[in-house]
Order: C-alpha cells, then structure tokens, then sequence
C-alpha cells in the first residue's frame, strides 16, 4: 500500500541530544488520507494492500464507518462526546442506502447510474472521513490545518495510492482537490459547541445545524460537481421518473434500518414524486425533510437508532472477495 502512516528521522549521533521533528499541516493530512485508504483496503501486508472491489461492500464499509464515528467507536474517539458528529449517524443510513441500491438488480444494467454511485459513495467518503479523522486525531491544529488539505500536494508515497483510488482523474479536479471547506469550518465549529454544551434543547439544535452543514458540503461541494453535473448520469436519472418507467425503478427513499427496508412508514421517508433529483435545490428540499425525520427519531427512538447504527458498524470489514486474489494495487474501478 505504499509508506507506512509514520514518520522517521535520521538518527542524531550527537550523544544524549535529541533531533527535532516538524509535522507540517500537509504532513498531517498526508497521514490522515492514509487512514481513508486503508479503510476500504484488503491488506496484504504491513504496508500493502488492494481496495475492495465490490461496489456495494465499500458502501457497507463507508457506512460502518460513519456509524462507528458517530458511536465514538473509531480511533481517537471519544464516548463521553458521543453525539457530536450527527451527521455522521445519518449519513451511515445513507450510504447502506447506496449499499442496497448497488445490490439492486435494476441498478447495475444502467452503468452510469451504477457507476455514478459507487463513485459519487466513494469519494465523498475520501473527502468527509479525513475531516473527521484529523479532527479527531489532531484537534489542536485543526483551525491551523483546516485550509491546508490538498490533494495534489500530499507526501509522493500518499499521492502515489491516491494516483490509483478508482476514478481519481476525474474526481479530484471536481471536487478541487478535496480543499474546500467552507461548510466544513462551519461544521466543526458547530462540533465545538456540541461538546462544550449540555444535553438539552440547546445541543440538539447545535446537532441539527451541524447535520445541515455537513450535508450543505456533502450535496454540493462533492456530489454535485462529481455526478449530478454529470450529463449521462443526469440524463439516466432524469429517464427514471418518466411515466410507465418510475413504476420499474427502485424507490427513491431513505429507511432508518440497517436492513434495505422496513414496513413501518414511520421509519422512512420516500423523495416526493417532483423532486428532480440531479437539481442541487430540488435535492437538498427532500434532504432537508429526512434530516427532519432523522432528528425526530434520534430524539424520541434513539435507543433503536443507536441499535441500527451498531449493526451497520459491524460491517466495518465486509469484503465478499475475501478469497479473491487480485493481480492490481488500488486498480481501477470494475
């Protein structure tokens, strides 16, 4: 997988005098993508691995680890906080949404619908994790750091593995370099404020406004640009609600389970028959109605939400091909 997420000096030979090591903010964030990559690896080795190559298995990882993020689960996490990162919970619904969608037989014989997904689930999962991670990891830079992620200026190991992430010539000059943080300053402000208050009315607004930022940056900065901007993929969507064909296609809807579907109508909330989908305002209006759901139910069912969020983080080393043998380091997508 390339270099090991540490970093060496050379040894001092002055005896009993010690050799300073400066981590930069593009250090940092070298190592935190590290953290992304290996994720949704099969590791070979100390340092060498190849990225799952099931669409829908990297979906349930992704998901396990938003589940697992918001249950403070995940490394440098912190279950006297737990509840800090919301959207973290609702995103891991979504992305076993993607999951099951990708498992749907109707999807896979539309390529760019297919496609689109798994690299629309992918790359925001490259981008939103490491703000998590590093925030996580090195909270004390973070307002330092924040404006420093690029991509294309990694360590040359760190930008060797994301030189083969699947579908990286096209992602990353969408989504420049994942270096826009704008919602994302805002996010983590709103993360500031989550910890240092107290249970109440209070903190579940905080929670809320946090949610909508992230998901302000999530539907706009990265799933935008990547596949709703993208002609064929919107043309195909646009196919999909087109009468005697909408009755065919998968339901556009959001399920509060980890199962693909649940019977109880108040467990889910299916996009309203006008919303266009690949329209960034027509989307965030039924977004905005699931966060809804979503901050009803934490709220008044948490105990089940949390139970669905355990199982989904579970899934954090699903791999169908576990016995495959694959002949590529991070290929290129199936």
């Amino acid at each position: 997988m390339g270099a090991p997420d540490k970093v060496e000096s050379q040894t001092n030979t002055t005896e009993k005098s010690c050799k300073e090591l400066k981590c930069d903010c593009n250090l940092m964030w070298s190592m935190i993508q590290q953290m992304s990559t290996k994720r949704l690896c099969t590791l070979h080795g100390r340092n060498e691995g190849s990225i799952i190559p099931v669409f829908s298995d990297r979906a349930r990882r992704i998901s396990a680890t938003y589940a697992r993020f918001y249950l403070e689960k995940e490394d440098y996490g912190e279950p006297t906080k737990k509840g800090r990162f919301y959207w973290m919970a609702l995103g891991a619904f979504a992305s076993k949404t993607v999951a099951c969608s990708l498992d749907d037989l109707r999807v896979p014989i539309i390529d760019p619908v297919f496609k689109g997904l798994a690299k629309g689930n992918l790359w925001l999962f490259y981008d939103i994790s490491g703000w998590h991670w590093y925030y996580t990891r090195f909270r004390n830079s973070f307002d330092q750091c924040v404006s420093c992620r690029d991509a294309s200026a990694y360590i040359k190991p760190v930008k060797d593995q994301v030189a083969n992430y699947p579908w990286m010539d096209e992602a990353l000059p969408k989504i420049a370099n994942m270096h826009r943080h704008d919602h994302i300053v805002e996010a983590f402000d709103l993360v500031k404020q989550i910890e240092s208050s107290r249970p109440g009315e209070d903190q579940e607004r905080l929670k809320y406004q946090h949610l909508i930022a992230i998901a302000n940056h999530e539907q706009g900065v990265i799933l935008q640009p990547l596949i709703y901007d993208d002609a064929c993929f919107a043309r195909w969507v646009w196919v999909q609600r087109l009468r005697g064909i909408r009755s065919l296609s998968p339901k556009l809807q959001m399920a509060f389970t980890s199962a693909c579907d649940i019977d109880d109508q108040k467990l889910k909330s299916e996009a309203p028959k006008e919303t266009v989908l690949e329209d960034f305002q027509s989307r965030m209006q039924w977004i905005t109605s699931v966060a809804d759901i979503f901050h009803d139910l934490m709220q008044r069912q948490g105990a089940y939400m949390e139970s669905q969020l355990n199982a989904m983080a579970g899934w954090v080393n699903m791999d169908q091909m576990q016995n495959y043998q694959p002949t590529y380091m991070f290929g290129a997508p199936l």
